[in-house]
């Protein structure tokens, strides 16, 4: 028996599990194949296939362009590569937001043409119904609640959400709502770090922070942000755990110089 046919695969349940006893969740993103097999390999507990793939990967400016085909695509070679962790896709924007027919659509099509465990969708109280309706076809979902990339142009800014009493309150409620219409977790993003406690405490699911502190039952973070391929983004709750953009592009250089000063290849790399 291979290795790999003993790994346990986790689960939705296994994560609610891990929360119970105090486990914390590690999650990152991954776009393609070779990536996902390396974070996979590494141990890591829930991949997110989101749809920064926009800014990283396409070079977009905000993950609205990015479309279903798109996320589709990407979450298929991420699928392709992992073994043990859970694999989550972003609906992209527009496909379920004030259509929950269109979003059930939506998130059919990419279950059954990836075969990602879950889906992840931004929004509370307003998008409940087609939570509700992707729920009922058998289909995990994970809220996203704070900061809402997709809703870029509503709040005009990516600063902190939540700071104010009215809008904290609403956090909280629509937290217990989507728990309550049946999401296994809810993504927490930049909001302030006490709030995030406590809508960790309320709720039974994990909650997954990005920039909410570490009350969180988990935590996630973009991979081109913390291997630091991408040096143009620099939030305080972002930690760089290399440098492989100069990493990168020292072996892109040396290779040029190489190439021009016929150094490579050598006899050894010939045949």
């Amino acid at each position: 028996m291979s290795v790999e046919s003993t790994v346990r695969p986790v689960t939705t349940l296994r994560l609610t599990e891990m929360k119970q006893r105090g486990e914390k969740i590690a999650m990152l993103t991954s776009y393609d194949f070779s990536m996902a097999k390396i974070v996979d390999n590494a141990g890591i507990d829930v991949i997110l296939v989101g749809d920064s793939a926009a800014n990283v990967m396409a070079g977009y400016e905000s993950t609205l362009p990015i479309t279903l085909d798109a996320m589709i695509y990407h979450a298929r070679s991420v699928v392709r590569a992992v073994k043990r962790a859970l694999v989550v896709v972003d609906l992209p924007f527009g496909t379920y937001q004030g259509n929950s027919k269109t979003a059930l659509d939506s998130a059919i099509r990419i279950m059954k043409e990836t075969e990602a465990d879950a889906i992840k969708m931004e929004g509370g109280e307003e998008i409940l119904e087609s939570v509700q309706r992707i729920l009922s076809a058998g289909i995990p979902v994970m809220g996203h609640l704070g900061l809402t990339p997709q809703s870029i142009h509503k709040f005009g800014t990516y600063s902190v959400r939540a700071k104010e009493e009215a809008e904290a309150e609403k956090l909280v409620r629509d937290a217990h709502l989507l728990e309550e219409a049946g999401c296994f977790a809810v993504v927490l993003e930049k909001i302030p770090a006490a709030l995030a406690t406590r809508v960790s405490q309320e709720l039974t699911i994990p909650t997954i922070g990005i920039g909410a502190g570490a009350g969180c039952d988990g935590q996630v973070l973009v991979i081109h942000d913390m291997l630091g391929i991408n040096k143009g983004f620099s939030p305080r709750f972002l930690r760089r755990y290399a440098d492989l953009h100069t990493v990168m592009t020292d072996a892109v250089s040396q290779y040029v110089e190489d190439v021009k000063s016929l150094d490579f290849p050598n006899e050894k790399e010939q045949y």
